[in-house]
């Protein structure tokens, strides 16, 4: 599979043969969350959640996440280790689907929605480092290009798969929510394959504390800081993915129709992640990555006042791109501009506080939604993405 050198053959030698298992970890780990996208809200309702209560325990799972991004990234480059968090994330993210549908009490269900997030805050951190330390500066922008367009393409085949399951078994969601252990037990099969560099142990370090990695702010080079403020703003005003959704549904498309463009745009974001990398590489994080802000500006602008199917394509498409050249490219600059022994830390840090901001995002957006409509809630947020693109093109970063 791998040649003697450990990289992929035919191939440019910056695959390297983690870059490829790490990806395919990530894919089968989408593939299975992503069955699940469509009918979890569905399912929830099913069993006596409110709208309220789904609502409470998404932000407690997604609260989970975040904190603990930061919290394991900084564990991480205090011990010095990779794997462990990597194999212990994935694991715990693929135990929690069959968990969902064990008992119905809301504690429990409670319990195995946090545990699947509080894999992700495990595995995040260490398993962009372990990419960071497969590329150069030079290469880091293909290299998280090609794990985002790996990962972004099980969001394609899960939708995909759940849809075809339920046209057979509709409303079979037990079912479907174990079928998803699945692709999670793939997952967690490849991460045996990964092959962790050995490192220098850090010397003497006092214990780990929960909020430790509050303390880096301080600590992290200036490029960092001044990297992080922007990037932070707009978290803000990039809401949930379910807000697009929303206003396709009530522009009159039907579930299918609406499933049918999340995947398309996942299909786009997919296709266009790694060149995306790779143009990155050539001419800049910076330049890239304020061109995904000026695209994300045009969609939101124009979704505000789109009404047809085919604007609504064109804007999922160039969605897709939007985030193609924002998600790697993001964790590549911040890999660049952060010390070695720091990536982890760097890298959970940031989405730490881009987990919480995506909280204050939705909260924000669904409260203009309501009270101004949602065309202000779109003008609003590309507006801001533009301003902040502009920022970003005139900054000494």
């Amino acid at each position: 599979m791998f040649n003697k050198h450990g990289t992929w053959p035919m191939k440019s030698s910056l695959l390297t043969r983690n870059v490829i298992i790490l990806s395919m970890v990530s894919f089968f780990t989408d593939v299975a969350s992503e069955m699940l996208y469509p009918v979890m809200p569905i399912y929830l309702s099913s069993i006596g959640f409110s709208v309220l209560l789904i609502g409470i325990l998404e932000g407690v799972a997604e609260a989970t996440a975040g904190l603990s991004k930061g919290y394991f990234g900084k564990l991480s480059d205090n011990q010095g280790k990779r794997l462990p968090f990597v194999q212990l994330g994935y694991a715990l993210s693929a135990i929690s689907k069959p968990l969902l549908v064990a008992y119905v009490f809301p504690l429990w269900v409670f319990f195995a929605r946090t545990l699947e997030r509080l894999g992700k805050g495990l595995r995040t951190g260490a398993r962009d480092a372990l990419l960071s330390d497969e590329a150069t500066a030079a290469t880091k922008g293909r290299v998280f290009g090609f794990h985002r367009a790996m990962d972004t393409l099980g969001a394609v085949v899960g939708p995909l798969l759940a849809l075809l399951y339920l046209a057979f078994r509709p409303e079979d969601y037990k079912m479907l929510f174990l079928l998803a252990f699945l692709p999670g037990i793939l997952a967690i099969g490849f991460t045996f394959l990964i092959r962790e560099k050995k490192k220098e142990r850090p010397g003497f370090i006092s214990k780990t504390k929960f909020f430790d990695f509050f303390r880096y702010l301080k600590e992290s080079p200036s490029n960092y800081r001044k990297l992080l403020v922007p990037l932070l703003i707009f978290t803000v005003f990039n809401s949930s993915d379910v807000f697009l959704l929303l206003k396709l549904k009530e522009s009159g498309l039907g579930d299918t129709l609406v499933i049918g463009m999340y995947v398309f745009f996942n299909l786009v974001y997919a296709l266009f992640a790694y060149p995306m990398g790779s143009f990155a590489d050539k001419w800049g994080m910076k330049r890239i990555f304020v061109f995904g802000l000026l695209v994300f500006g045009g969609v939101y602008l124009g979704m505000a006042f789109a009404e047809q199917i085919w604007v609504f394509a064109v804007l999922f498409l160039f969605y897709g791109l939007f985030s193609a050249a924002t998600e790697g490219v993001a964790k590549a600059w911040i890999t660049n501009i952060s010390h070695a022994k720091d990536t982890a830390t760097a890298i959970g840090t940031y989405t730490a506080f881009q987990s919480i901001g995506t909280l204050m995002a939705s909260s924000l957006a669904g409260l203009i939604w309501y009270s101004l409509g949602p065309e202000y809630m779109f003008i609003i947020s590309g507006i801001a993405a533009l301003l902040i693109g502009l920022y970003l093109y005139f900054s000494k970063l």
